[in-house]
């Protein structure tokens, strides 16, 4: 009933404001909608400047189960999950659980915000259109923003025209900046992709790149990243029985 509700207040909210393009403004409900109802197959390598692999996982992703088994590592650097390994990510599903609860208790998680939870779409505007697509240049909110200064980044968001969904984010550092005294970004960029894996649905994330260069210290740091989901299978979130909508655009993120 509460998700009801809250599905409820989102399009009366849409409604009122106005000012939000109607092809975005639907794109933003169906992701909504989908928030955690989608189990699937990650798979994550992280390479450095000169292309050595940091990192590379493998691990299923499953919102369906109790939070301490929602997520089941496969592959990490190559090799099975050890008992320790495999203890780390019941901890991350039960600390994922913790956040669900807090935002039923509080109305906030009081985690990092996501690009998705910073976009102020109500002041995107038509950057880009063709027959088959609409590509919106959306500024970013400057309230509780610490990760992405609205002068500095810059967010492309594409929407299909026949599916009314999202294609691909993406964000990209206009300049070098400071986050802190000891780091400067000099460049970075990152884009998240969506494809229909049913066509009962509409398009869902399915891939996510990044690259960036900082100093820290002086002393130059690069990094590459790709993620590729796969092997979807619809199912309902073990979260509903909190009853709570986790935010909208939460899930866009890079």
């Amino acid at each position: 009933m509460r998700r009801l509700l809250c599905s409820i207040l989102l399009t009366q909210t849409a409604l009122l404001r106005g000012a939000v393009p109607p092809l975005l403004d639907e794109a933003v409900q169906k992701v909504s909608h989908d928030t955690d109802r989608w189990a699937y197959t990650q798979a994550l390598v992280e390479k450095d400047a000169k292309g050595k692999t940091l990192n590379a996982t493998v691990v299923r992703f499953d919102p369906s189960k109790p939070f301490p088994e929602q997520y089941t590592p496969i592959l990490l650097d190559g090799k099975p999950p050890t008992a320790a390994e495999l203890k780390e990510y019941r901890t991350k599903g039960e600390k994922r659980g913790r956040r669900v609860e807090k935002l039923e208790r509080e109305g906030t998680d009081r985690v990092r915000k996501t690009v998705g939870e910073l976009m102020d779409i109500e002041h995107a505007t038509v950057a880009e259109e063709d027959a088959r697509s609409v590509t919106y240049d959306v500024p970013l909110k400057k309230e509780d923003n610490t990760r992405f200064p609205p002068d500095k980044f810059r967010v492309l968001v594409r929407v299909g025209k026949d599916s009314h969904a999202f294609e691909r984010v993406e964000a990209k550092l206009r300049e070098p900046m400071r986050t802190k005294l000891i780091v400067k970004i000099k460049s970075g960029e990152g884009s998240l992709d969506f494809s229909q894996v049913d066509p009962k649905f509409a398009p869902t994330a399915v891939a996510a790149r990044g690259t960036g260069s900082l100093s820290v210290l002086m002393v130059p740091v690069g990094r590459d990243y790709e993620v590729k989901r796969e092997d979807f299978k619809r199912v309902k979130p073990y979260g509903d029985k909190f009853g709570v909508q986790i935010g909208t655009l939460k899930t866009i993120d890079f």
